[in-house]
């Protein structure tokens, strides 16, 4: 730590001229060493040595390679480039950054900042609310940052494929992206200085549940600039939405607005002028996606276009101060219009404009107004109701978007504040816009700046303060106790009395005399006064400044305006109409108080809250793309106190953990490394001894210190080192310890993968064998079944067909009659007697064959049909000859077909040779005991078993 502390001594030594030089020489050698690789330095905190002229070098170098981030230690400077960049923040882009493992290893990005403030939603040890603070002077880019913060969000945080909840990411994505659009044509305007200049504040609140999945959203608003709808400064514009409907309405809207082309309104200067922004088309697209039906959208517009109509009314003096001011001829028909727009009769309109109600007790009177008077009240008209239009629409887009608190756990904060102004003229408005600058000045400076390094000494570290500027002399000059601008200025406008601005500069001269962030011009004319802010000194006009702070509404304006039938006006100035029936005037809430008010709970959120800076600078003046001006930009480098935040976080420790938490979560390092530097106290904690705590982060801090694989030994307290209470870290030993620490936790998953996989492989192993085991038992039961089935069906079979075959051949015993078998070779001659009842001579035989008895078919197995001659004699023999021969009764040529060849069956044992007998008993094979009938086909005896006999 005493390098590095002496360094720190060296760079603000207000000492001799040794020092200074040396100072010097140091940068410019860096400068002249490394001007080629200037561009290359993402973070300046590698800088060396840090002064405004080296950071201003490296971010102009970073600006010409159009490489418009840079990291400044725990802040991102942003540089405005005035020109397009789609391809930076691409969907692809996103995904880059949300899935990189080491956001550190990333390119600086607004995606970083975003990211980081994800992670940290489920917190290295505690879930912790986010607050994303964008700030800069106006024209910074501070707006176009939010909008990709909130695409960031809605893109990342949205994106789930869990089914039940894809009608809220639908709902919330695009409802929330399409809250930019409206609140932007209603809230922004051009300006001198920013073409799209928020001229409101807001906070976007994202609600996110357990799972880190964007559930709702919130906006909360600040100050609007209300003046800018009835004046406008010079070369300046109004509110985008009246030139968006004037540029871009139908036929049929001009109509109904009587908005016709080329008409002039006095509250719509340099309508010539077109911007990016003058797109109606996505103003009425975002409503629609907002369910702003067509009726509600018809009277948004109606009372937008009676406003304009309005600012065209003109009064002429009145002659006689007892009578009332007159309309200008030609300013009645605007009146006219007007009222028919606001659905309110135009006589209650017209007298509410030109007489005043004052209440003496129980009784009105009616006072003519002058005509300073009367324009006043003509634009106090038109400022209510476009005030109170811009809270509906505000509500109606938080009802829309807002989620149930049981619905979510954190959320993620985006805060979008109109910047730093200094114009020529300067009133209220500028004050309290620089005022709220000035406590997210005051914000970062005590956060950060302040609170860290007296934390270092109340830890215990040897720590040399780095100067910086604080801006607390100028907020007790704002809103100090008991004297203070503020309050003087409500003093002032709660008295009932026409307000005297030379007056009012003596009190405050008077009462803040003493200060030396206020002064004045003795030798002006004009009444102001000067405050010398943290960005630089502005002069404030005092002449009007005690009337708007009053911001006075007239009782009879509230009133008329709730008797109009346009539902939607009448609607929004219901309730503010019963707030009001109680109190005498609405000056008892000044508009400065409300606003303190509201930036308090706004400062309040922040405090609760881890934030993270994004200081937007603008390059120049003139909004030209990668133009760098030096000037502008080191002064908007001293104002934001970046350089002495390099200087904070490059010797410092922004990260600062306690003992308990830091052994929880990186205690197991040492127990699961095999470097020890002594005993282990981690498994004996009780988790409130502090003693036992102390020891063991003595004993990890010394194994990380002495640890080879950590590299750290030569500077081990410029990386890491042990308060009283906490452990202070440098962002590289953070890095360094969740990169050992996702090394022991991959090495405990990977033994627990490999336990798990051992089981699971056994268990399946188990499991086969079992199955293996159970599969052949039940094969071989099934095979053993089947082999004792077949061996019954064979037994069985076996059996069965032993018995046929006894059966058979008992049966062709029988059948035979006592035939002998014949002798092979031998041919018994004929009997004459045999041949005498009956023979048949065949052609293939050369004797005739005698047949007793009939079928004579089944004696002829040669072939199925065959040429013959038969003889018989007697008629039974005849007739049994033909009825085995399927012979027909006439006479003629015949072609003899045996009546086996009709069943395919030929049965004859052996070719009959010699004498053959037919028996006709009964036999057990199939057809055999068939009848032959008397018709063309006789059929059966066909499977008479014939044997030869002699």
């Amino acid at each position: 730590m005493s390098s590095v502390r002496g360094n720190l001594n060296a760079g603000h030594s207000n000492g001799g001229g040794t020092v200074q030089g040396s100072m010097e020489d140091e940068m410019l050698a860096f400068l002249i060493d490394n001007e080629a690789q200037l561009h290359t330095y993402d973070d300046l905190t590698k800088v060396n040595p840090v002064t405004p002229t080296t950071v201003l070098r490296c971010l102009q170098a970073r600006y010409s390679m159009k490489v418009f981030y840079t990291h400044a230690g725990c802040t991102l400077v942003a540089l405005n480039p005035f020109q397009p960049v789609p391809e930076l923040y691409s969907l692809g882009v996103m995904k880059e950054y949300h899935c990189a493992p080491q956001l550190k290893d990333q390119k600086p990005h607004i995606f970083i900042v975003a990211e980081e403030a994800y992670r940290n939603v489920k917190g290295q040890l505690v879930p912790v609310d986010q607050s994303l603070v964008v700030s800069g002077e106006s024209g910074a880019g501070k707006t176009w940052t939010s909008r990709c913060l909130m695409k960031y969000y809605a893109t990342v945080a949205a994106s789930s494929s869990v089914v039940e909840s894809q009608d809220t990411v639908e709902r919330i994505e695009r409802r929330v992206l399409d809250s930019n659009p409206i609140m932007e044509a209603f809230g922004n305007a051009c300006t001198l200085r920013n073409n799209n200049s928020s001229r409101f504040g807001k906070y976007i609140q994202l609600q996110l549940d357990r799972r880190q999945l964007l559930v709702g959203a919130s906006v909360q608003t600040y100050l609007l600039e209300k003046t800018r709808v009835a004046n406008q400064p010079p070369n300046e514009r109004n509110f985008h939405i009246f030139y968006q409907m004037m540029k871009a309405a139908s036929d049929e809207q001009r109509k109904e607005w009587k908005m016709p082309h080329g008409h002039h309104f006095a509250w719509l200067p340099n309508v010539e002028k077109t911007l990016e922004e003058d797109c109606f088309q996505e103003t009425l697209d975002a409503m629609v996606h907002l369910h702003i039906n067509m009726k509600q959208q018809r009277q948004i517009f109606r009372i937008l276009a009676g406003i304009l109509h309005l600012g065209n009314v003109k009064f002429s003096i009145s002659v006689e101060e007892s009578q009332p001011c007159e309309i200008k001829d030609q300013s009645k028909g605007y009146l006219q219009i007007a009222s028919q727009l606001f659905q309110i009769p135009p006589e209650h309109l017209q007298t509410c404009l030109i007489v005043r109600t004052l209440k003496a007790g129980k009784q009105r009177v009616h006072k003519p107004c002058s005509q300073v008077e009367c324009c006043l009240r003509r634009d106090c008209l038109a400022k209510v109701i476009y005030a109170q239009l811009f809270e509906w629409l505000v509500a109606y887009i938080n009802n829309s978007i807002f989620a149930d608190k049981s619905t979510w756990c954190n959320f993620i904060g985006v805060l979008d504040v109109y910047g730093f102004e200094c114009f020529q003229s300067n009133n209220l408005e500028q004050l309290c816009i620089n005022y709220a600058n000035e406590k997210l000045q005051q914000h970062f400076v005590s956060h950060y700046l302040r609170a860290q390094q007296e934390e270092y000494v109340s830890e215990g570290l040897q720590w040399s303060f780095v100067k910086y500027q604080d801006n607390r002399a100028c907020l007790d000059l704002l809103e100090g106790s008991p004297f203070s601008v503020f309050s003087l200025l409500d003093e002032e406008s709660r008295l009932n009395r026409t307000s005297d601005a030379r007056a009012f500069r003596i009190r405050l001269e008077k009462e803040l005399g003493d200060n030396s962030s206020i002064g004045w011009d003795k030798f002006s004319k004009v009444p102001h006064f000067t405050v010398a802010h943290y960005a630089g000194n502005v002069e404030y006009k005092i002449d009007g400044m005690v009337e708007k702070n009053k911001d006075p509404v007239a009782p009879e304006i509230i009133g008329l305006l709730q008797v109009s039938e346009n539902p939607l006006l009448q609607h929004i100035f219901t309730e503010k109409g019963i707030d009001n029936s109680s109190s005498k005037g609405i000056s008892k809430v000044t508009v400065v108080s409300k606003f303190k008010n509201s930036l308090e709970t706004l400062m309040r959120i922040l405090h609760n809250t881890t934030p993270h800076y994004t200081r937007c600078i603008k390059p120049n003046s003139d909004c030209k793309p990668l133009v760098f001006k030096k000037d502008e930009v080191i002064m908007q480098l001293e104002a934001c106190g970046i350089v002495e935040t390099i200087h904070i976080s490059a010797a410092g420790f922004p990260i600062r953990i306690p003992f308990k938490a830091f052994i929880q979560r990186y205690g197991f390092i040492s127990k699961h490394s095999s470097y020890e530097s002594g005993p282990s106290h981690f498994e004996m904690m009780t988790g409130c001894n502090s003693e036992i705590h102390l020891q063991e982060v003595e004993r990890l801090l010394c194994l990380l210190v002495q640890h080879p694989r950590y590299n750290i030994s030569r500077e081990p307290k410029s990386w890491v080192h042990r308060g009283r209470t906490k452990v202070f870290l440098t962002q590289s030993m953070l890095d360094l310890l969740e990169d050992q620490r996702r090394k022991v936790l991959s090495r405990c998953a990977f033994s627990i993968q490999c336990c798990w996989a051992r089981y699971q492989r056994r268990k399946r192993h188990e499991r086969r064998r079992s199955a293996t085991l159970i599969q052949a038992a039940v094969r071989s039961w099934l095979v053993r079944r089947r082999v004792q089935r077949w061996d019954r069906a064979a037994a069985l079979i076996q059996k069965s067909w032993r018995r046929w075959r006894e059966l058979l051949k008992s049966l062709a015993e029988v059948e035979l009659d006592d035939a002998e078998d014949l002798i092979q070779g031998e041919v018994a001659e004929l009997n004459a007697t045999i041949g005498e009842r009956g023979s048949v001579w065949l052609s293939g035989i050369q004797e005739p064959v005698t047949v007793r008895g009939w079928p004579m078919g089944l004696a002829l197995p040669l072939a199925p049909s065959i040429g013959m001659s038969a003889r018989a004699t007697g008629l039974q023999k005849m007739m049994s000859v033909v009825a085995s021969l399927k012979l027909p009764s006439r006479r003629g040529t015949y072609k003899v077909e045996t009546n086996q060849n009709i069943k395919g069956v030929a049965s004859i044992r052996a070719q009959p040779k010699g004498s053959v007998k037919v028996h006709c008993q009964p036999s057990p094979l199939l057809y055999a005991n068939c009848q032959p009938e008397m018709s063309n086909y006789v059929t059966g005896f066909n499977e008479i078993l014939l044997e030869k006999t002699l």
